[in-house]
């Protein structure tokens, strides 16, 4: 028998001090409701109620027992509203991994848009870069523009992110302001190792054309390549949503502006289970709307 069952029944029976009334309240026929009260006393080895034709009572060992068990069903009861609710509103903490680069005014808005419309949902936001291990660790959601899945992964796409060449204009001053693509070619390079650690930038679209710069700083890192291309160290390959604030203000300037630079997908990676958390599903849903990705990335 449902042993879970039998204890509610138990403690119903207990508290109302009735077969039928219990039994009728929990859609179940006085004979169950009977064999349930005798399961529990059967597995604790001990008779939890005294009953005869009008009354129903309970012995010392079942009012000591019934005082055991009520904190816990009731705190049981509460767990699966609980669960209920979650399911229906989202909350709890989403925790995510992300790149150093989505640590910027544009993504923060989104964060703070998402949580003004769903105050239940905290987040806690990994930007080392490092590889994870998203089942171990615990992740709900890693984003990512370029990302070999693991097994039992699932990648969702949500955006699509331009990338283009930069330097300071510092720099370029002294190095020259390349006209051509081939002029880049064993130029310093500050090299993104997650995608382009050899210093080759794939570009043109489906032409499928390609230069080989000389990689003198590689950073699994953004913020650090970012950093460095604007103190004057070299080109560098960033997205378009971090790096067009520093060439609107000229610290650094766009490099062969009109070359159909790399264009790589922001994914959603996430555990490939059966159920999604409403917290993870609906901040999934809110980056792919107008609020999310789609406004900010110009």
């Amino acid at each position: 028998m449902d042993t879970l069952l039998s204890l509610r029944v138990f403690a119903e029976v207990a508290e109302h001090k009735n077969f039928s009334a219990v039994a009728q309240r929990l859609g179940l026929s006085p004979a169950m409701t009977s064999k349930h009260v005798k399961h529990v006393e059967a597995r604790v080895g001990a008779r939890l109620l005294n009953r005869n034709s009008r009354n129903v009572s309970l012995t010392e060992a079942g009012a000591q027992y019934l005082q055991t068990i009520r904190p816990l069903l009731d705190g049981l009861t509460e767990a699966e509203a609980q669960l209920t609710t979650d399911s229906l509103s989202p909350r709890g903490t989403l925790k995510m991994s992300m790149p150093a680069w989505m640590s910027n005014p544009a993504f923060a808005k989104i964060l703070t848009a998402y949580h003004q419309k769903n105050p239940h949902v905290t987040f806690d936001i990994d930007l080392s870069g490092r590889k994870i291990n998203m089942v171990e660790e615990g992740v709900d959601l890693a984003l990512r523009v370029a990302f070999k899945l693991d097994d039992g992964l699932i990648a969702r796409k949500l955006a699509e992110v331009t990338f283009q060449l930069v330097a300071a204009p510092s720099f370029l001053d002294n190095f020259g302001r390349p006209k051509t693509s081939e002029d880049l070619n064993n130029a310093p390079m500050l090299a993104y190792s997650q995608v382009a650690a050899d210093g080759r930038i794939k570009f043109g679209g489906e032409e499928g054309m390609d230069i080989k710069l000389r990689p003198i700083l590689t950073s699994s890192n953004e913020s650090i390549l970012h950093q460095a291309a604007v103190a004057g160290m070299g080109f560098a390959m960033l997205p378009n949503w971090s790096a067009q604030n520093d060439v609107k203000d000229g610290r650094l300037e766009a490099v062969l502006p009109t070359i159909a630079w790399p264009k790589l997908h922001i994914q959603a990676i996430y555990a490939d289970r059966s159920y999604l958390p409403t917290k993870v599903r609906s901040f999934l849903d809110f980056l792919a709307g107008p609020d999310g990705f789609s406004g900010s990335l110009k």
